[in-house]
């Protein structure tokens, strides 16, 4: 159960990374909800029209993910991970952090995503990068 949804998050990322929508829709739940790092309700359909300009290498060019750890409670999971990405705007470089959970409930023998959370992390707080499990370098993944 855990290697489902540890692929699950695998796929989660590599959708973000090559902006796919239709394949994300798939993974989520029908009454899913992002809630963003400023707090904001986002609602299915408006999260999955970002997603499909969200990730861009060149503004993106370091992304990765680590810390993962998995709890499962019956028919409902916590996914939780921490991104790190270097972005880049207005030729200013910029490193940080943000962790999510993400909340996988099982229908039908199926998991779907049904809330996704995001939260800064303070730089005190950041994981090493011995957490981590798959980085993309201008949106190639690193072996």
């Amino acid at each position: 159960m855990t290697a489902e949804l540890r692929a699950l998050n695998a796929r989660f990322i590599h959708n973000f990374i090559t902006n796919d929508v239709a394949g994300h829709d798939a993974i989520l739940h029908p009454a899913f909800i992002c809630i963003s790092p400023a707090g904001l309700r986002v609602s299915r359909a408006d999260y999955l029209a970002e997603w499909a300009h969200g990730f861009d290498a060149e503004r993106i060019p370091y992304f990765d993910y680590r810390d993962e750890r998995i709890d499962v409670f019956g028919d409902t999971a916590l996914l939780r991970s921490t991104n790190k990405s270097v972005r880049l705007k207005d030729g200013v470089e910029t490193t940080g952090m943000t962790m999510y959970t993400d909340t996988y409930v099982r229908q039908d023998g199926t998991w779907k995503c049904v809330q996704a959370q995001i939260t800064p992390v303070q730089p005190a707080h950041y994981p090493p990068d011995e957490t981590i499990v798959k980085k993309y370098v201008r949106g190639m993944a690193q072996p």
